[in-house]
């Protein structure tokens, strides 16, 4: 297995460091009723999907469909 032959400055681990980090989640319009939804995704609020219901809408009362 590969050792690294020399010791990494500070200056290198962090710039390396620098660049990794989370990125924000993109969020779209949803066509059928307008709210915020992940790309690629079915509406949480109205159900749909690329035109078609592919899920039950999720109710106001019930956040998460606990009961």
């Amino acid at each position: 297995m590969a050792l690294p032959k020399r010791r990494k400055s500070h200056a290198k681990v962090r710039t390396r460091r620098a660049n990794w980090r989370a990125t924000a989640v993109t969020m779209t319009k949803c066509p059928n009723c307008g709210a915020a939804s992940q790309p690629h995704r079915a509406c949480l609020q109205c159900g749909n999907y690329n035109g078609r219901a592919v899920m039950p809408p999720r109710s106001k009362t019930t956040p998460r469909g606990d009961e």
